[in-house]
């Protein structure tokens, strides 16, 4: 089975000098949900910005067979989905269909198949009602739902999301979690919160100074770094291994 994603020997350095990233290797198969753990700092979000062009550092990094780079770059953000931690960053429309229509009609599609297909996406995270709404009247919940679905209206192969639960409450994390399991794409989910990886992956990886330093089933990555289920804060109690 060839990866969905495929990175060998990924190397960033930002301009002050910080070495972010040190020699990444790491492949994600069609089907699988992966978690990123690591310290605020080991380099798991400077990662994910490379897999959509955001950020470019050397080595090879490629997205359903396309190598990352400049000609490549439309094409691959049509792949990949990358949902920021902070929804306000990506709502700012006037209304919920707007705001989710707005990747289809940027991508050539006429204004009466943008609004179907950001109808559809709206169905699938279970908030067609609230279309005509304002995002920032939405409860954040309802705003994570809401840049998703502007994510799934572009049809993606891959979904990234970065720290999914910043600022819901549990409820809404659960309500979260059951939707991204009902999705068929295949997932990175950066997160501090055992608790909700869990929920949606079977393999983790841990990043530490810019590399990976362990990959493998998502309990014995959270046991292995005693990672605290549930936190939020950003640490982990280890990160030495148990035992």
């Amino acid at each position: 089975m060839e990866p969905l994603i495929e990175v060998r020997g990924l190397r960033f350095r930002y301009d002050d000098g910080t070495l972010a990233l040190d020699g990444v290797d790491f492949q994600l198969f069609p089907g699988e949900t992966v978690a990123l753990f690591g310290r605020n700092g080991s380099g798991k979000t400077t990662f994910v910005h490379h897999l959509n062009g955001l950020l470019a550092g050397e080595g090879f990094v490629s997205v359903c067979g396309l190598q990352v780079e400049k000609r490549n770059l439309p094409a691959v953000r049509r792949k990949i989905g990358l949902v920021f931690q902070d929804s306000d960053e990506q709502l700012f429309m006037p209304t919920v269909i707007e705001d989710v229509a707005f990747g289809p009609l940027n991508r050539g599609q006429d204004t009466t198949a943008a609004m179907e297909t950001a109808s559809q996406a709206l169905r699938d995270v279970g908030l067609e009602a609230l279309a005509g709404r304002a995002p920032y009247h939405l409860s954040a919940g309802e705003k994570k739902r809401v840049a998703l679905a502007g994510i799934l209206a572009m049809e993606p192969e891959i979904l990234v999301l970065d720290e999914p639960t910043t600022f819901l409450d549990p409820p809404a994390q659960r309500d979260l979690a059951a939707l991204l399991r009902r999705l068929p794409q295949a997932k990175l989910v950066v997160t501090h919160d055992a608790r909700f990886a869990r929920a949606l992956a079977r393999r983790a990886v841990f990043f530490e100074k810019g590399r990976i330093v362990a990959d493998g089933p998502i309990d014995e990555i959270v046991d292995r770094f005693q990672w605290v289920p549930g936190t939020t804060s950003g640490e982990a109690a280890g990160p030495q291994p148990a035992g």
